[in-house]
C-alpha cells in the first residue's frame, strides 16, 4: 500500500532563487506538497504565499537555511522528521556561482563554494535517502561548465564536475531500487540580473545557450522522470558539450581563458 500523499514531499533546494522557484512553480502545479528552503526567511514566506495563492490544496512548509552550514542543515533535517516528512523528489537547485581569477578567492569564498555546490548537495541527498516514500527522483542542478575545466570559473567548473561524477555514481548504486537519480546541466539561465547581462555580454553565444527558468524546471522534470543520466537542456549546449572535443584541451581551455578573463562575478 502506497504511503498517504499528504505525507510525500518535494525537497527544494535554493528555492527562492530564479531557477529554484521555477522549480517549486512546477511541482506545485503537478499537486505535490513542498518543502522549500534557501537562506533567507522573508523571501521564502513571500514564495510561500504567492504558491498558496495559485494553488491553494497544496501543503508548503518552508525552512531557512544557510546550506554551507552543517548545523543549520541538521536543523532543516530535524524540521522535516519533526514533520513527518517522506520524500518523493528532491531538487538540488542552490549553487554559488563566483567567477574571477583563484587567485582573488578568500578562504571563506573557497569553503562556501565548495560545500553550497557539492558537500550540501551530498548532504540533502543522504538525507532524503534515508527518509524517502515509495519512489524517489534526485536531479541535480549542474552546469555545462563541468564538461571542460574552465580557467576562471575553475572552481565552479571543478564542483559541477565533481556533483556530475557523484550523481552518476548514485544513480548505478540505486539501480533497482526505486530511485531515478539525474544531473541537468545547462548553460546560460535567465535569473539574476548580474546573469543576465553577462549572457547578453556573451553575444550569440550566449543567447543560444541561455534558457527561461521554467525551461529549465519542466525539461529537468521530464529527464529525471525518464532516469536519464545527464541532461543538457537545447540543442546548442549539446552540441558545445560534444563538437568540440575534436580540439586539444589546451586549444579549448585557452579559448575559455579569453573569453571568461574579461568579466568577474560575485555575488556571493
Amino acid at each position: 500500500m502506497e504511503m498517504n500523499a499528504s505525507k510525500r514531499y518535494t525537497l527544494i533546494s535554493g528555492a527562492t532563487g530564479g531557477i529554484g522557484s521555477a522549480f517549486a512553480a512546477a511541482c506545485a502545479a503537478r499537486g505535490e506538497n513542498l518543502l522549500l528552503t534557501a537562506r533567507s526567511q522573508e523571501r521564502l514566506s513571500a514564495l510561500r504565499q504567492k504558491l498558496l495563492a495559485m494553488y491553494p490544496s497544496v501543503c508548503v512548509e518552508i525552512c531557512a537555511c544557510d546550506l554551507a552550514d552543517e548545523s543549520s542543515r541538521a536543523a532543516l533535517f530535524a524540521f522535516a522528521r519533526g514533520k513527518g516528512m517522506r520524500f518523493s523528489r528532491l531538487c538540488n537547485v542552490a549553487g554559488v556561482d563566483i567567477q574571477k581569477a583563484f587567485e582573488k578567492f578568500t578562504q571563506e569564498k573557497i569553503a562556501l563554494q565548495c560545500r553550497v555546490n557539492l558537500e550540501a548537495a551530498v548532504s540533502l541527498t543522504h538525507f532524503v535517502l534515508g527518509n524517502w516514500a515509495e519512489r524517489l527522483e534526485i536531479v541535480t542542478i549542474g552546469s555545462i561548465s563541468a564538461v571542460y575545466p574552465m580557467p576562471y570559473f575553475a572552481l565552479y567548473s571543478a564542483t559541477k564536475k565533481a556533483e556530475e561524477s557523484f550523481f552518476s555514481a548514485l544513480r548505478v548504486e540505486m539501480r533497482g531500487k526505486g530511485v531515478r537519480v539525474t544531473v541537468v546541466e545547462p548553460g546560460g539561465v535567465y535569473t539574476r540580473p548580474d546573469i543576465c547581462k553577462d549572457i547578453e555580454g556573451q553575444g550569440l553565444w550566449g543567447r543560444l545557450s541561455a534558457k527561461q527558468p521554467a525551461y529549465i524546471a519542466e525539461k529537468s522534470l521530464a529527464a529525471v522522470h525518464k532516469n536519464k543520466r545527464v541532461y543538457r537542456p537545447g540543442f546548442w549546449n549539446k552540441c558545445v558539450a560534444v563538437v568540440p572535443r575534436i580540439l586539444p584541451l589546451s586549444w579549448r581551455m585557452r579559448f575559455i581563458a579569453r573569453r571568461w578573463s574579461r568579466q568577474e562575478k560575485d555575488a556571493f
